[in-house]
């Protein structure tokens, strides 16, 4: 696992920066978190998954996405702070596992309580990243304007912090699905675990992925500001990008993008390994 990891992660970061969807440091970040992920366990691959997909729809149809989002032409270039905030904690948590555990385990609250809420964790964690990131990619795309999460009778444009709508929702629980049949061939296929609860697995993972982007947007409604430019019809997530004539919309300028990110990440991984998937598996 570990010679993989090194070999997985090499390619990982030498393609990121090839294809631009990584800075130099985003690169080295990557490296390091796609090496003891792997190394870890099978199931770090669900890292590469995550940004396999992630990668995909954020370059689905830019030139779309330029028009609404004035910060879509550089979102695509991941910084070691967004890497860390999408991979930071469920790497930390495979390291606990491993040192305390050893090898990865079949999902089993009985036999093995702790290693299951650890595993589980760590799944929520990347159905949480993969669903925010459907959500808002492909999202925004939406023809109708989304709602204010905090104010459901207020319609926003399309990007806005805390926007949420039928089309959003429903990708934010594809691409937590996407993870769970991920996590689901990886068991079965790779490493040949035989109790793979397929429909349970499937029902968590997308509960995790509507889980996280809700905690998301009550977040980026609240603590986290959103700057309309009415002449060029754009939306802003931080204040430095938007011109001076852009107002804030939403949400107080207390977090960046990447904080709510982690601190969603970390709320959806902690209630999904140790209360909801209990309660499913």
């Amino acid at each position: 696992s570990i010679a993989i990891g090194a070999i997985v992660a090499t390619l990982l970061s030498k393609r990121g920066l090839k294809k631009k969807s990584l800075s130099q440091t985003g690169a080295i970040t990557a490296w390091i978190v796609g090496f003891f992920s792997i190394a870890c366990g099978n199931r770090g691959f669900l890292l590469l998954l995550f940004y396999q997909l992630g990668t995909m729809v954020t370059k689905f149809k830019r030139e779309h996405k330029v028009k609404k989002d004035g910060d879509a032409s550089k979102s695509s270039v991941r910084s070691p702070y967004q890497v860390l905030a999408c991979s930071g904690i469920a790497v930390l948590i495979s390291l606990v596992h491993a040192l305390l555990y050893g090898e990865e385990k079949p999902i089993d609250f009985d036999s093995y309580p702790m290693e299951s809420s650890l595993t589980c964790g760590i799944i929520a964690h990347y159905c949480t990243c993969c669903g925010d990131t459907f959500a808002s990619e492909i999202g925004i795309l939406s023809r109708s304007k989304p709602v204010l999460i905090t104010a459901p009778w207020r319609k926003v444009p399309n990007g806005t912090n805390g926007g949420v709508s039928f089309w959003g929702t429903l990708w934010s629980a594809i691409g937590g699905s996407a993870i769970g049949i991920g996590c689901i061939l990886l068991d079965k296929g790779c490493s040949g675990m035989d109790d793979v609860y397929i429909i349970e697995m499937i029902l968590f993972s997308t509960l995790c992925g509507l889980l996280g982007s809700f905690l998301d947007s009550i977040l980026g409604a609240t603590l986290q500001a959103t700057y309309y430019d009415e002449d060029k019809k754009l939306v802003y997530c931080e204040k430095d990008d938007a011109p001076p004539n852009a107002k804030c919309i939403s949400g107080a300028n207390c977090l960046t993008n990447a904080q709510v990110n982690l601190l969603s990440v970390l709320a959806t991984t902690l209630i999904g390994g140790f209360y909801v998937a209990p309660a499913i598996f």
